[in-house]
């Protein structure tokens, strides 16, 4: 019997993860904020991270648009202890990637893009 999608995303973003010891949590989310897949720490909340990144992502596109910077790509938040960084998986989801302060982002963009290419085909 075949993986439900649930499986496959979660395994996904699992992989992502393994690829950079500096990605710390990664999370798949309905552009509605509800959890489809996420490989969170115990001490961060699915729900919580689902509804901002939801927030986040609606947030840029429409930044985007109304200061005609085209078609939304990604969205990051730097913090003192690392970053949050956000890139739309086709129209309907998003994927959340929390990674450290010491963090070679062109390489987890990269990672990002990758996974997107395949989250796309599962959502």
């Amino acid at each position: 019997m075949g993986k439900t999608r649930t499986e496959q995303l979660a395994e996904r973003l699992r992989e992502l993860q393994a690829s950079s010891a500096d990605v710390e949590a990664a999370a798949v989310v309905s552009v509605d904020g509800l959890s489809m897949a996420s490989s969170l720490p115990a001490n961060i909340e699915e729900d919580r991270v689902s509804a901002m990144s939801a927030a986040m992502i609606s947030l840029g596109e429409r930044i985007a648009s109304e200061l005609r910077r085209g078609k939304l790509d990604q969205v990051y938040v730097k913090g003192e202890r690392g970053y949050v960084l956000l890139q739309a998986v086709g129209e309907e989801a998003v994927l959340t990637v929390l990674a450290r302060q010491q963090a070679k982002l062109g390489l987890i963009f990269l990672d990002m893009n990758r996974a997107v290419s395949e989250l796309e085909k599962l959502v």
